[in-house]
């Protein structure tokens, strides 16, 4: 039996989601490197659901070029939000 694609994107959702919230709620108190990279890891996982729902629902996974540009854009947005992140600490 195959399933929607919309399904199986739905389902990757969730399971970002999931271990998005694990990672925040280990709240790590160590040194500064692990807080920045539970943040890293976020952001990271946050950039995976847009690329998803760019993807998927927006059904971009047709059109490479303009997901690769919004996947970029995206990914840039990400680092600039990692800089602050970094920066505020």
């Amino acid at each position: 039996m195959r399933t929607d694609p919309l399904i199986r994107a739905w389902a990757v959702l969730i399971a970002l989601s999931v271990a998005a919230t694990a990672v925040a709620l280990m709240r790590p108190a160590g040194p500064r490197w692990l807080v920045i990279a539970a943040g890293a890891a976020i952001l990271g996982l946050a950039w995976g659901k847009a690329r998803v729902i760019l993807g998927r629902y927006l059904e971009l996974d047709a059109h490479p070029g303009p997901r690769r540009a919004f996947g970029a854009v995206l990914g840039l947005w990400a680092l600039a939000a990692l800089a602050l992140y970094v920066a505020a600490g």
